[in-house]
């Protein structure tokens, strides 16, 4: 596919980085992006050799949202089925991330608002620059959080805080973003790009599928009993044990060196 609204390569050391590529738009989506999206991250799920994503954004933001001017958004004589928007580009969209065989992140720079501020939360770790921040725009336009927002804002800062940034749309800097628990990490902006590339890199080289499953596991749970999640981890840890992985992960252990897992 020829990407014109993003830009993906794969690196080596198993790297893949996605880079929404609007900038004159603040990297808002359309259509065309969504589509885009879709075809590089089925990409990272049949390519092997994919280790980790990284998803940024190109220019001064990560993400502002919906393209209000998108046709598919656009008012005329009957109002845009948003909820089909929703369901045909949102969903797959983190449905997708949140099932991807390798750990994803998200390296914030600027402005992650509205869909772009939950795309980042779809995945797994985020690392924002100190002058980034996040936005639940939705209210201004009277719409709810989308793309997972009322689902991963109340698990990641709690039910008053999640309504309190979804009601007001206030902004969020990033560093009280990382002192609420809703991202990982943040750093100086002078430090965002060499901090992720670590980061990938260490992800790359870990087992891979432990880390997915363990994904997996932590998501289940809210919605789980206490069986119920042990029987989930009694099932990923009989598959993860009979993985090359473990065995390497063992050997190496016992022989005191560096492991070399493969993925797999």
């Amino acid at each position: 596919m020829t990407y014109q609204n993003i830009h993906f390569e794969v690196q080596t050391g198993g790297i893949a980085r996605l880079t929404l590529n609007r900038p004159d738009k603040l990297n808002s989506f359309n259509g065309a992006m969504h589509a885009e999206m879709r075809s590089a991250l089925a990409t990272v799920q049949e390519d092997k050799s994919i280790r980790v994503l990284v998803i940024t954004g190109a220019g001064r933001g990560f993400c502002a949202g919906q393209d209000l001017a998108d046709p598919d958004m656009a008012l005329g004589p009957l109002q845009p089925d948003i909820g089909n928007v929703v369901e045909q580009n949102y969903k797959p969209l983190v449905l997708g991330l949140q099932n991807l065989r390798v750990p994803t992140v998200a390296m914030v720079n600027g402005i992650a608002a509205g869909a772009g501020a939950s795309l980042a939360l779809a995945c797994d770790l985020v690392i924002a620059a100190r002058s980034a921040s996040f936005l639940q725009a939705f209210s201004k336009i009277g719409l709810i959080p989308d793309t997972g927002g009322t689902w991963f804002l109340p698990q990641r800062v709690g039910m008053a805080r999640a309504l309190g940034l979804a009601l007001l749309a206030d902004k969020l800097p990033a560093e009280k973003a990382a002192e609420w628990g809703l991202i990982w990490q943040v750093v100086d902006d002078t430090d965002l790009a060499a901090t992720v590339d670590k980061l990938a890199a260490q992800l790359a080289a870990m087992p891979t599928k432990a880390l997915v499953r363990t994904r997996a596991a932590m998501h289940a749970a809210p919605n789980h009993t206490l069986e119920q999640q042990l029987n989930m981890e009694g099932g990923f840890m009989r598959e993860l044990g009979w993985s090359p992985d473990f065995a390497e992960g063992v050997a190496a252990f016992m022989e005191k060196r560096a492991p070399k897992f493969t993925g797999n």
